[in-house]
């Protein structure tokens, strides 16, 4: 017996002896944020009481770890929350560890810029500071975006704002809300972004379609606007704004709260409410220009760094007036509005929105989760859905008075599924699948002719993007996307439009009916368009870096290009699109010079962009109807150039000021015609001086000017109109751009403590400070009326 217990001990000894203990555990410790490493990192493994500290590099190892084992790895830094990991060791591992990173400083937090990966490597991308943002809080996001040199606006007034890239807008804009690329009718003139910028923490700028992972047919560039990332912490905190001003004599009231736990989970409310009455220009009233417009906001999720997910809902709802002088009647009156230095119609001021005007409803929901994998990467699956309901409202009479004239409902469902690997030896990995389908619903219930038809979209989209890293200066960057696009579409044409077209001799195919004065038709059409983009970034020493970027996109015709065919009631013109148009494509160089010091520094950013099978529209007549007389717009595709300098330059002239210069020029040709492009932003020049003094309760104040040289190059777009009434034939001057004019804005905040967590802001500002009389050549309502006089904005934000 004792000979059997001593032979059981001593194969326990030799169980013993042969496990394998001669295993290894290292990588480093990277903050979640931008993975950067982070020194100084303690590592500790409960079950051995083993203990390491990140180098400068932030590696760690560990060593004679046995096969088979479970062990708790504690890994803690300072301004970090401790975290634990759990691994069983069956070989050797290299993994990373992540960390959130400066929990302690919850406001920087909300606005600082490590937060969020880079778009890009090879190009530059603007962020728009929140200073910015709040400047603008009761404007629009355009408004924000032409803070950043090369982004101008083409508007309807003060209240319709689209972004210009670098000479480019409408369908060439990519914008994302929060991930979500944005679907809400963008290639009418006359529809703003259904974004309130009062929901953004983070407006970026992409001045080209270098971002494949959003869109291949991003040609002008691309615009992303975010929430703030929530820390790991528990906290509750927000802010109230009001916002009174005297032009439009309304304002703004905004509030955001979020909530957050040191286990990931966090909720945020956002909502606002905005109203104004007619605005003025500076020696006159706008009359019919008032809005109002409510924005709600609601995102929660769990964000456990190495998985999580996300649920974000928005709704915005706007009723915008149109200038009530840009509806007009005969041929006569069109004539005397352009050449006359006030509008036609002037009224009394009011609150009330009555005809002509927009009612435009957006819902935005999205579902996002994502799990990170040792060795392997980052993958992530998303769901959204938009629906845009917008009406346009007529002057009209009789029973169809208060019916609107457009009612246009447009759905879209979209998956997403995106993988990112892991930063191995330098290089990156990104790759991912697009599936959308989008329906668009015209009521017919109008009584009038429908612009945009019926139509079900489909898209399929797959994009590869890769970066490496070359040592400490270079970065490579080159990617490749394909997009396939279906257009399933019913609609009705004039019988004579059709045949003005030779639509009857080149798709006879495509008809299924012919009524007395119509045909109907059943156009399915097909798009496949590929994108690349190939860069380079060097870091020349500290301070210099040079980016070169070329990037092809390809962009398909959008239905308004393809099938409009009525009166635009919003922007009062009668458009028409062209069923033949192919899918333009781009290819853009661009190169960038970047100096980054605390007292001097500069962005220089010359590009060159070449497209065939460029769209574009242009008024070509006046024409007659039963509700009145309107100008009368064609699409048409030509071979087109843009050459363009971008500068912006900051120098920092002591302690409490600094100065920042802005210079935007961009050229645009028609190739084929050889005569330049309509709509082209004239050279535009910024100059803002600053000051800032902390020890004053954290002061702040600037004067900017603002110089908008006359568009010199531009089409002879005029034309002759008999009018009846005198028996005689007039030009319609519809080419001459506006003068050039100077503005100055005037600008300035201060805070007050209220305690240890609160704080108020009070800010004061003034826009066109001289109250200048001027017309912008990109505002649609030029032809009828000055643009925005004088407006002081006195601002009160309870940050808490």
């Amino acid at each position: 017996m004792q000979n059997h217990f001593n032979c059981i001990i001593l194969l326990c000894s030799f169980a013993v002896w042969s496990q394998n203990c001669n295993l290894t555990l290292s990588g480093r410790v990277l903050d979640m944020h931008d993975n950067t490493v982070l020194s100084g990192a303690t590592l500790v493994i409960s079950e051995t009481n083993a203990s390491v500290q990140t180098g400068l590099e932030g590696h760690f190892e560990f060593s004679d770890l046995c096969k088979g084992e479970i062990y708790n790895i504690r890994v803690m830094h300072p301004s970090c929350d401790n975290r634990t990991f759990t691994l069983k060791m069956n070989r050797s591992v290299v993994r990373d560890f992540i960390l959130e990173h400066h929990l302690e400083e919850l406001n920087e937090i909300i606005v600082d810029g490590k937060l969020y990966e880079d778009k890009i490597k090879s190009s530059i991308e603007t962020q728009i500071s929140n200073e910015t943002l709040a400047r603008f809080s009761t404007g629009s996001l355009g408004d924000a975006l032409s803070s950043v040199s090369g982004v101008a606006t083409l508007s309807k007034g003060n209240t319709v704002v689209k972004p210009i890239i670098n000479g480019l807008y409408g369908s060439r804009i990519l914008m994302l809300n929060n991930g979500v690329r944005l679907q809400d009718q963008e290639w009418g003139a006359d529809h703003a972004p259904n974004i309130d910028i009062n929901g953004v923490d983070r407006l970026t700028v992409i001045k080209n379609s270098s971002a494949l992972q959003y869109g291949g047919d991003a040609i002008g560039g691309i615009v992303i606007s975010e929430a703030a990332k929530v820390p790991l912490l528990d906290s509750l905190y927000g802010y109230t704004q009001l916002i009174g001003q005297t032009n439009g004599r309304g304002g703004l009231l905004s509030t955001k709260i979020t909530k957050s736990t040191n286990k990931g989970w966090f909720g945020t409310f956002q909502g606002s409410v905005k109203r104004f009455g007619d605005f003025d220009a500076a020696d006159y009233l706008l009359s019919n220009t008032g809005v109002s417009s409510q924005h709600l906001g609601l995102h929660f999720g769990l964000n456990q760094i190495r998985q999580g997910f996300e649920v974000y809902y928005s709704f915005m709802n706007s009723n915008i007036g149109i200038l009530r002088a840009s509806h007009l009647y005969g041929a006569g009156d069109q004539v005397r509005a352009l050449s006359s230095d006030v509008p036609l119609i002037i009224r009394d001021f009011t609150y009330d929105i009555s005809e002509p005007y927009q009612k435009v409803g957006h819902h935005l929901f999205r579902i996002k989760g994502f799990k990170s994998f040792d060795r392997i990467g980052k993958f992530s699956l998303q769901y959204d859905f938009q629906q845009n309901n917008r009406f346009e409202y007529d002057i009209r009479r009789g029973d169809d008075k208060d019916k609107a004239a457009l009612d246009l409902r447009l759905n879209t469902h979209t998956i997403l599924i995106d993988y990112e690997s892991e930063n191995k030896s330098g290089l990156e990995l990104k790759s991912g699948i697009m599936a959308r389908y989008q329906n668009n619903f015209p009521n017919p219930n109008t009584g009038v002719r429908r612009l945009i038809p019926d139509y079900d979209k489909y898209d399929l989209g797959l994009y590869v993007i890769c970066n490496y890293k070359l040592g400490d200066h270079w970065n490579l960057e080159s990617g490749l996307r394909y997009d396939f696009s279906n257009m399933d579409v019913f609609k009705y044409y004039r019988t004579s439009f059709w045949e003005s077209r030779n639509y009857d001799e080149l798709y006879p195919d495509l008809v299924v009916n012919e009524l007395a004065n119509q045909v109907a038709t059943k156009p399915n059409l097909t798009f496949n368009n590929v994108s690349a983009t190939f860069g380079i970034q060097h870091q020349l020493d500290d301070q210099y870096s040079l980016f070169l970027n070329y990037a092809m996109a390809s962009r398909p015709p959008n239905p308004s290009e393809l099938f409009s065919e009525g009166l635009h009631h919003a922007i009062a013109r009668i458009e028409l699109g062209d069923l033949s148009f192919e899918s333009e494509i781009s290819h853009k160089f661009s190169l960038t010079l970047q100096r980054q010091n605390k007292n001097f520094g500069f962005t220089i950013n010359p590009y060159v962009n070449t497209i065939s099978d460029f769209i574009l529209i242009e008024p070509t007549a006046v024409t007659e109807t039963i509700r009145g007389n309107f100008q009368v717009w064609e699409y048409r595709q030509t071979q087109a150039q843009l050459i363009g300098l971008d500068l912006d330059v900051q120098i920092k002239l002591n302690s409490y000021f600094d100065f920042n210069h802005q210079f935007s020029l961009v050229k645009g040709m028609d190739k084929t015609l050889d005569l330049p492009l309509i709509n082209m932003p004239p050279v535009n020049v910024k100059n803002t001086i600053s000051f800032n003094k902390p020890s004053w309760k954290n002061f702040k104040m600037s004067l900017e000017s603002e110089y908008a040289f006359a568009q010199n190059e531009f089409p002879n777009t005029n034309f002759e109109v008999y009018i009846p009434l005198t028996d005689s034939t007039e030009v319609v001057d519809m080419s001459t751009p506006p003068s050039a004019y100077h503005l100055l804005n005037f600008n300035s905040s201060i805070n007050f403590k209220i305690n240890k967590t609160s704080f108020l802001t009070v800010g004061l500002g003034i826009n066109n400070v001289m109250n200048t009389s001027y017309r912008n050549y990109l505002n649609l309502q030029r032809f009828y009326a000055d643009d925005l006089g004088r407006n002081i904005l006195l601002n009160l934000k309870l940050n808490y």
